[in-house]
């Protein structure tokens, strides 16, 4: 009886032992799909920021693109109007002709203003320090979002080879555990994007 005893000790113990590998295996395997999951989460994430980030950069970019853009055209025209009128004794003598003289002087005067104001408030003028910006947030937001990929695809390579290999692979073949999908880029990728203005 002592012998039969301790056989089946022995044979509960082996059990008891496979069970609990079983139940370590199958965690295994859980966290490794949850890690597959929140890199993938991660990549969504940066997607997203780049969603919401980048139009309003450009917006942003587009905005003093256009203030700076009407000031140096008002400047421009102006001085074309002035450089149209040539200032003679007949002009002298008119009192139409020295009012658009004086008229054309003015909008020229009104425009400089206008310049200067811009630049006494923005010392040098912000489009092209926007538009760096705007180059280092694209490059940025580009560069975090294959860094999650990256992640992602570790993330996966370590679960997929978890899965496949004996003796996880019966562990996962009997609780369901299917191998999760790589991120591949799209085709034509590698072509970059075109941001318009």
């Amino acid at each position: 009886m002592k012998k039969g005893m301790i056989i089946l000790l022995a044979i509960v113990g082996i059990i008891v032992l496979l069970v609990m590998w079983g139940v370590g295996a199958y965690n295994s395997l859980v966290t490794k799909d949850v890690e597959v999951s929140g890199a993938w989460t991660q990549v969504e994430n940066q997607y997203q920021r780049r969603f919401d980030l980048i139009p309003n950069y450009v917006e942003t970019v587009k905005g003093y693109a256009q203030q700076e853009r009407e000031v140096f055209l008002g400047v421009t025209e102006a001085r074309a109007k002035v450089g149209q009128l040539n200032v003679s004794k007949e002009v002298l003598e008119d009192p139409r002709a020295f009012a658009r003289f004086q008229q054309a002087q003015d909008q020229f005067s009104s425009a400089i203003s206008r310049l200067l104001v811009v630049a006494e408030n923005y010392p040098q003028l912000k489009s092209n320090e926007n538009f760096m910006k705007l180059q280092d947030e694209l490059a940025g937001s580009e560069n975090r979002i294959a860094t999650a990929r990256t992640r992602y695809n570790a993330a996966v390579q370590d679960y997929n080879g978890a899965i496949r290999r004996i003796p996880m692979s019966f562990i996962a073949a009997f609780t369901g555990f299917r191998e999760k999908e790589w991120f591949k880029a799209r085709e034509g990728a590698d072509a970059p994007p075109a941001v318009k203005f």
